[in-house]
């Protein structure tokens, strides 16, 4: 491939600039055997659909020599300042293969992180790849853990060798003096450099939607687009790119929403249109709270949801015991999506977890509730709570932020790049709840786990699978780490007067045919309190944003609510619906339907049983009103400071 399109860049590049075609060739061919190969690795055979192939290389192709244009114009910078004569060869050609060899090097680079990161998120880069830059400590430890980096490293380096082996002497040649004058170069130079102006303006990330196949539109883009497109626009404005409605309009409908429902009483003058009083059904049940958000932890993994691999014992142990609710979807595919579901009940809005924007401190938060009960709210950590920016949301949210930091290396028994082992998080958390607990105030204690991450490693001897072997291994340890924790918290003069609760930030697959495909973000949801809750299933469907507003309804609390959650138990049953989001493409599913909405005002609605686009009716107009009235007021009360606690206000987000 890279020889007819070597050749076809001789006629774009003149003379001396065939250096630059050279590398705008080598860079296309790698772009497109990269685009093969992701293909390839993702194994579905839906990709190789005619009109979906041809779309995907074509598009892809179009992104492959627009980001190429870039690529070949340091090159063409070479061939333009340095002297066309045999002295300024023996500038040119040192200065060019030494580039060149750089240039391979990187391609071969990029091109194997490519597939390391579709093997983890199934997708090209996007604001993912943008945070791995920033957190580069954590991410290069867990490719060093996850993966043999000698060999990992050893095989971009051959690749690379084997780029600059087929284009050495071909740039060797092209570095020939052409007897070309200097502004005749120049007038070349500025024909060169307007092409990469004008992919800059020309190429737009809507092209890869050619299709609703979310692989094939993936394996469309090109990374190194991808990447820099996601970088620039690493926060996105819901009223710019969405489809909206008249603001009061849209309050209108989600005031209805909690109305129809269940005898809501709204706060006259409020700025959130759905700020309300909660008035509890009975006396307030003064119970501690641990609330464990359990890494990557799909429902799938649970025998109850169907898993025949047994390798969830103590937390099907629990679900027969336990409030357990099985059709609880995660609102993200990050752990930060589901720590802003948990603690804020609040809509997926586009971009960036509101953990990770700024000004994100003085929210009201489930942490504030307990707080105004006299509670004392924790957040317990196995890693560094630097990471994803936890320590200044939750420590800017009025938690008290414990981390790895608090241990010393004689408590630890295992640790990787993420943080301590379950068990050893476990055991901190024990010793922060006891110091609360001996001074007789009751607590709030939220824990987030690690272990059930890549690379899946954990200390031996707890499970009968090897550490570091595989996903069930440290599906089994995780389960075996809460298992020990209970039965340890049993032991302690607290325990009687806590309740329990196991949820999920998120599952362990993004992937799936559609942008939001349904069974990639079904999590459990464990409420256990023997002697206060009485154990039961509950089918209902509901949202991660729904677990506050219900964990307080249990307990009987009367406050002031500014979340877009509701209680499963109470208006859950009659409005049964769920709110999810994988960046760009925000969802809402009610009956059965995933209301879909897109940047650029576009939306769509799918059949979830059979995965089908609906057509537009009175029914899927209805849903698309309600998720429009979700979204936006959630992004209009962000960008506004209507979910602040202090006296900024407005002013806050300007």
């Amino acid at each position: 491939m890279f020889r007819p399109l070597a050749r076809a860049a001789g006629a774009l590049f003149p003379g001396r600039f065939r250096i630059a075609g050279t590398m705008l060739a080598l860079y296309v061919a790698v772009s497109f055997l990269t685009r093969l190969g992701l293909a390839a690795f993702n194994a579905d055979p839906e990709v190789l659909a005619p009109q979906r192939l041809l779309g995907c290389l074509g598009i892809g192709l179009l992104f492959d020599f627009g980001v190429g244009m870039f690529v070949a114009l340091p090159f063409a910078l070479l061939a333009w300042i340095t002297p066309d004569s045999r002295g300024g060869r023996w500038l040119l050609a040192p200065l060019t293969l030494a580039l060149a060899l750089a240039a391979c090097v990187f391609f071969a680079f990029v091109a194997a992180s490519e597939f390391v990161f579709w093997n983890e998120f199934g997708t090209r880069f996007n604001f993912i790849a943008v945070d791995y830059l920033i957190y580069s400590r954590e991410v290069i430890g867990n490719i060093r853990e996850s993966y043999s980096l000698p060999l990992l490293l050893a095989a971009v380096g051959g690749v690379a060798l084997a780029l600059f082996a087929l284009v050495a002497r071909r740039l060797w040649r092209a570095t020939a003096p052409a007897g070309s004058r200097f502004a005749r170069r120049s007038v070349t130079m500025a024909l060169l450099t307007a092409l990469p102006v004008a992919s800059f303006f020309a190429l737009d990330a809507r092209y890869k939607d050619f299709t609703d196949h979310t692989p094939s539109a993936q394996l469309a883009g090109n990374g190194w687009f991808d990447f820099l497109s996601a970088f620039r626009h690493n926060e996105i404005d819901y009223a710019r790119f969405y489809r909206t409605l008249p603001l009061a309009r849209a309050a209108g409908i989600l005031r209805r929403e909690f109305e129809d429902n269940w005898p809501t009483k709204f706060v006259s003058g409020a700025r959130l249109p759905i700020e309300r009083e909660v008035v509890a059904a009975g006396p307030e049940k003064r119970l501690n709270v641990v609330l464990i958000s359990v890494e990557s932890l799909s429902a799938e993994f649970l025998s109850a949801f169907g898993n025949k691999e047994g390798i969830t014992p103590r937390l099907d142990a629990l679900a027969a015991e336990s409030l357990f609710f099985t059709r609880l979807y995660a609102t993200g595919t990050r752990t930060v999506r589901g720590l802003e579901a948990i603690s804020l009940s609040l809509p997926p809005t586009p971009g960036h977890s509101v953990v990770k924007r700024p000004n994100n401190d003085h929210l009201f938060t489930l942490g504030e509730v307990f707080a105004e009960h006299g509670y004392a709210p924790l957040y317990i950590y196995g890693g560094y709570s630097y990471f994803d920016n936890m320590q200044e949301f939750f420590g800017g949210n009025g938690y008290t932020v414990i981390d790895r930091s608090a241990l010393t290396p004689a408590d630890i028994h295992y640790e990787n790049i993420w943080g301590v082992a379950d068990e050893d998080l476990f055991t901190l958390a024990l010793r922060e709840i006891d110091a609360r607990a001996a001074v007789g105030k009751p607590f709030f204690a939220h824990i987030m786990t690690t272990s059930n991450h890549r690379p899946f490693s954990y200390p031996a001897g707890r499970i009968d699978i090897p550490p570091g072997t595989g996903r069930a291994g440290a599906v089994k340890y995780t389960d075996w780490a809460i298992g020990d924790f209970i039965d340890r918290a049993r032991k302690q003069a607290w325990f009687d007067n806590t309740v329990f609760v196991i949820v999920a930030d998120h599952t362990a697959s993004s992937r799936g045919k559609s942008d939001l495909p349904l069974a990639n973000y079904r999590i459990p949801l464990l409420i256990y309190a023997p002697g206060h809750i009485t154990p039961r299933r509950v089918d209902s469907v509901a949202s991660q944003i729904d677990l506050a507003p219900t964990l307080l309804a249990l307990l009987n609390f009367t406050y002031r609510s500014r979340f877009f959650g509701q209680d499963i138990l109470a208006e859950g049953q009659k409005h049964q619906r769920a709110l999810m989001a994988n960046y760009q493409t925000v969802g809402y599913l009610e009956d059965g339907v995933m209301v879909e909405l897109r940047p650029k005002g576009r939306y769509r609605f799918v059949d979830t049983t059979t995965g089908q686009t609906l057509p537009e009716d009175d029914k899927t107009r209805y849903l698309l009103g309600e998720a429009i009235a979700y979204y936006e007021t959630a992004a209009e009360a962000l960008r506004a400071g209507w979910l602040r606690t202090d006296d900024q206000g407005a002013a806050a987000k300007r």
